[in-house]
């Protein structure tokens, strides 16, 4: 049963002689309250519940005035009482609503929509499924086939049999055929908003998008970039970045200076010290000569004392400065260097039988975003095998198994409600759409599992506290968004609103370590079983997996 006859009839008000506009807010209040026990809607949703009802009370009327008043005109009999279907209109109501539709004015206003409407050349045959439900019937008789608007245009044109029996549909369809056989071939070539559609049909008129249905704007499906306004805070904050950046280029020039010069400075010292302990020996040896020990200390600077210093005159050939201690040295540097050799053979060994015990798996780049090995110890299995509290490695390879969001990124308190639905429209854009991506949310001390299906604008809602299963406004805000993103990233219009469905019957914890997500993850994983059939028809939640 429509939106507004329903309310009409659980609100007992007869005002079908009212316009929308004249409809008093308590009872426009009380259908927003209606729908908002009835179903979850998102934070802002209460502008289009409204704007949706404004459109069903049009239509209602119309349908009124089509079915049960034109065609009466010379009827007054027939018009004396409202129509069986419609029995709790009150007769003064009706009455008031006859006279309306059969005065002058409207019959002016009548006259003159049905002109405009004499001037549509192309009319689609969707009835009430729309291009939304239309593209959603094609991506499941058409898989892995680009569906974009000049073949939903196409086909909204068709009948039951796959006819066009319109000769002017008939021609423009030919044409758009023919334009995506060179499309293909590489013939033509589109780009923007000069796609086949715009090509077969002409120029879009501003504000307007054919083929794709109400609500969506030639910005959102072609991605175009929005013009940008730069405040005055805005420039006066890149003038200080741009400052910020100049004063650190001079403050770390100043500081490779200063090191240039402590260095020299150093380098003056050392020099110095030398030229010291060189004046010394040759006071100390007869015959010195400086020079050939200069060139003996700069090979090997890291034991000087250990070269022979040459001396001239006499049966001494060589003088050796090594002693006692220097000799202790080498025996111990030496003694390091095999109980070094001998850890480093120890950790050899180690390491080849861990290799061995140990199993390998990489998480690819689409699990995480990055590309990296992990590893699994025979504890880390049995721990998991035993439903004991696991490390963060077993839950890393276990989330590998499905498409994953990573909960840090994502969370309460991880950064502005746009910046994390822009980081989940990034993973969903890295898949090829019919991957699954389970969404660990913390709002609060407390963790839930989002099911996202990008594909079909659908998330699932998984709560393991007992009554408790309210999807979080700012959750849901997220995925939303990310979802637009998403459809505007593969250039689909997609549908008004994300379908929310809260799951029942989430198994309960046993215990303080055993948690009811991994659980759930795990049945993903079970052939041909039924997930959460409480709720769902007794269908299969995931029917492919």
């Amino acid at each position: 049963m429509p939106l507004v006859h329903w309310c009409l009839g659980t609100l007992q008000s007869s005002l079908v002689d009212k316009k929308w506009s004249q409809i008093p807010k308590d009872i426009k209040e009380q259908i927003w309250e209606a729908v908002d026990m009835a179903f979850v809607v998102g934070q802002g949703g209460k502008n289009s519940v409204l704007a949706s009802a404004a459109k069903k009370w049009k239509d209602f009327k119309s349908t009124l005035t089509r079915h049960y008043i034109l065609p009466y005109t010379n009827d007054k009999e027939k018009l004396s009482q409202p129509p069986e279907t419609y029995k709790f209109i009150e007769k003064a109501q009706w009455d008031a609503f006859v006279a309306s539709r059969l005065s002058k004015d409207f019959e002016s206003v009548h006259s003159q929509h049905a002109q405009i409407r004499e001037k549509l050349e192309y009319n689609h045959r969707l009835s009430r499924k729309g291009y939304a439900g239309l593209e959603d019937q094609l991506e499941e008789t058409m898989p892995g086939v680009e569906i974009d608007r000049s073949t939903l245009w196409k086909r909204a044109r068709q009948d039951k049999h796959g006819n066009i029996p319109d000769p002017k549909v008939a021609e423009k369809a030919k044409l758009i055929d023919e334009l995506q056989k060179q499309v293909s071939e590489g013939k033509v070539s589109v780009h923007g908003s000069n796609d086949v559609l715009t090509m077969a049909l002409g120029p879009e008129h501003p504000g307007r998008l054919r083929g794709v249905g109400a609500g969506i704007s030639p910005r959102q499906y072609f991605n175009l970039p929005k013009p940008q306004r730069v405040s005055f805070d805005d420039r006066l904050k890149e003038s200080l970045r741009v400052l910020l950046q100049e004063e650190t280029k001079k403050m770390e020039a100043k500081a490779r200076e200063e090191t240039l010069r402590m260095e020299a400075r150093t380098k003056q010292l050392v020099e110095a010290e030398r030229e010291h302990f060189l004046s010394q020996l040759s006071q100390l040896i007869p015959n010195f000569d400086p020079t050939m020990l200069k060139t003996r200390i700069s090979q090997s600077p890291k034991n000087p004392m250990s070269d022979k210093a040459s001396c001239s005159g006499g049966d001494v050939r060589s003088l050796h400065v090594e002693d006692d201690t220097a000799k202790m040295g080498k025996h111990q540097e030496d003694e390091e260097k095999e109980e070094e050799k001998r850890d480093e053979e120890k950790r050899k060994k180690r390491r080849k039988k861990m290799k061995k015990s140990m199993t390998t798996r990489l998480l690819k780049l689409e699990v995480f975003g990055g590309e990296r090995d992990t590893f699994l110890l025979p504890e880390d299995i049995t721990q998991f095998a035993g439903m004991e509290e696991i490390g963060a490695t077993v839950v890393a390879v276990y989330m590998s198994m499905v498409g994953f969001i990573d909960p840090a990124t994502v969370s309460a308190n991880s950064g502005t409600i746009a910046d994390r639905s822009r980081l989940v429209a990034g993973r969903l854009q890295k898949t090829d759409g019919e991957q699954i991506f389970m969404m660990p949310y913390n709002p609060g001390r407390h963790w839930v599992l989002l099911i996202v299906r990008a594909k079909r604008e659908t998330v699932y809602f998984l709560d393991p506290l007992p009554g408790h299963r309210v999807v979080d406004e700012e959750a849901k805000n997220i995925v939303n968004s990310a979802i637009k993103i998403y459809n505007s990233h593969i250039g689909r219009a997609g549908r008004k609103a994300v379908i929310w469905k809260t799951l029942s019957g989430t198994p309960k914890q046993p215990s303080s370590v055993e948690c009811g997500m991994p659980r759930e993850t795990r049945k993903l994983h079970t052939p041909k079983k039924l997930l959460m059939k409480s709720g769902m028809n007794g269908q299969s939640l995931f029917p492919n997996y």
